[in-house]
């Protein structure tokens, strides 16, 4: 009878367990993620073989050559971080390796204090490639360059200034929002507590200050350095000083999200799932869900309503990972779904060989200023990457096979 009950015990004990040690099921892969995986792959290899380390590439010209950009434009980390992806995404060791080596190229990022886009440059580029090899190598940047950041910080307004240029007095962008991720990073990696604050004060402010009452943001806030007061609300690169220029809103989507996932403070959550429902209730928002580049553009098929896929890559990638932080994520997942399958399709994604080897075609970098209308952004392809790595991995999907 000992011995009944013994062997019941055991098994009830040990059926659990062997059931909990299996490897979780694979989903068979879409075949729209394999051919986009496949295409990022192709672009991404052809990419390495065309451009060198410190002129990496950034969109296109007008005459259609390649613009390249140099360790001092913002843009610059972008491609390093969308090889690091393609590695992530395909396992090809030469991804890797040309990843390190464009990495290494912008050494020279450590010493910049004159831009807020430290998190853009250092932390997409170094960052990525500390966090997949764990390689002490690239600290250094990392280190030198989060005091670089956190120096920008002004505890009168509370807030990063962005600009060193232009007639305003302390300008603060909703694109700063983004590098805050850098901060929170370099908190826990050096032991700087101290950044963590700044970061959560930045969101905070802005949070009270760049956004209106639907949840729209402004680009520009400019505050007196002195007083904290602020001066103005405006827009650089939207249509007017009162429209939702489409990035604008994906960099504040984005950037409240991941303020969340690093500190849990609920506030956070509900602002990135207000500014989650203006963009996804949007009523000039296309059929295909990308936008335009101003959602304020009321027209979508006329000529001054280019789409701009980079900020439909960064609203992807951003509710992706705000549906693994709710009850009821599979809205922003079937959404961001929809925005992926769209990018993935012909009218985005570039055959390959073509597109100056970027791998997605149609963003907008500056449409009143006449800057890169309808071509593709490094920017793109970097948050197409990484919203499909972060879909491949909810979903459960293996995309190196």
């Amino acid at each position: 009878m000992m011995t009944l009950r013994f062997s019941i015990c055991l098994f009830a004990f040990l059926f659990p367990i062997s059931m909990q040690a299996q490897p979780k099921p694979v989903a068979e892969t879409p075949q729209w993620l394999e051919k986009s995986v496949k295409v990022a792959r192709q672009q991404l290899m052809a990419a390495t073989r065309a451009y060198q380390p410190g002129l990496n590439p950034r969109s296109t010209n007008q005459d259609g050559s390649a613009r390249l950009a140099d360790y001092k434009d913002w843009i610059t980390g972008f491609f390093p971080g969308s090889l690091w992806y393609g590695y992530e995404l395909t396992g090809e060791d030469k991804l890797a390796k040309a990843a390190e080596r464009f990495t290494l190229g912008l050494d020279s990022l450590r010493y910049l204090t004159h831009t807020h886009d430290l998190g853009f440059m250092i932390y997409c580029s170094y960052g990525n490639g500390y966090r997949i090899t764990n390689d002490k190598k690239y600290l250094p940047v990392l280190e030198q360059g989060a005091k670089n950041l956190n120096a920008r910080f002004n505890p009168i307004p509370g807030v990063i200034r962005s600009w060193d240029f232009g007639e305003w007095k302390y300008p603060v962008i909703i694109d700063n929002m983004m590098n805050l991720e850098y901060l929170y990073w370099a908190a826990q990696q050096f032991h700087e507590p101290k950044y963590t604050a700044v970061a959560n004060t930045h969101a905070l402010t802005t949070m009270k200050n760049h956004f209106r009452n639907d949840y729209s943001s402004y680009h520009v806030v400019d505050y007196d350095p002195k007083t904290g007061a602020i001066l103005q609300k405006g827009t650089h690169q939207g249509l007017t000083n009162e429209s939702a220029w489409s990035r604008g809103q994906a960099w504040g989507l984005y950037g409240y999200t991941m303020c969340y996932e690093n500190t849990k403070n609920q506030k956070f959550l509900d602002q990135a799932e207000k500014i989650a429902a203006y963009i996804m209730n949007h009523p000039n928002t296309p059929a295909d869900k990308i936008p335009v580049w101003d959602y304020d553009v009321h027209n979508v098929k006329s000529e001054r309503a280019p789409r701009d896929a980079s900020a439909a890559a960064v609203i992807a990638s951003a509710l992706i990972e705000l549906s693994t932080q709710v009850k009821d994520g599979k809205k922003y997942l079937d959404y961001a779904e929809d925005m992926l399958k769209s990018l993935s399709g012909d009218q985005y994604l570039a055959k390959p060989g073509e597109n100056n080897f970027f791998i997605l075609k149609h963003s907008v970098g500056a449409f009143l200023f006449n800057s890169e209308i309808d071509t593709p952004l490094a920017y793109a392809d970097y948050y197409y990457l990484e919203a499909l790595k972060r879909y491949a991995q909810v979903k459960h999907f293996d995309t190196k096979k």
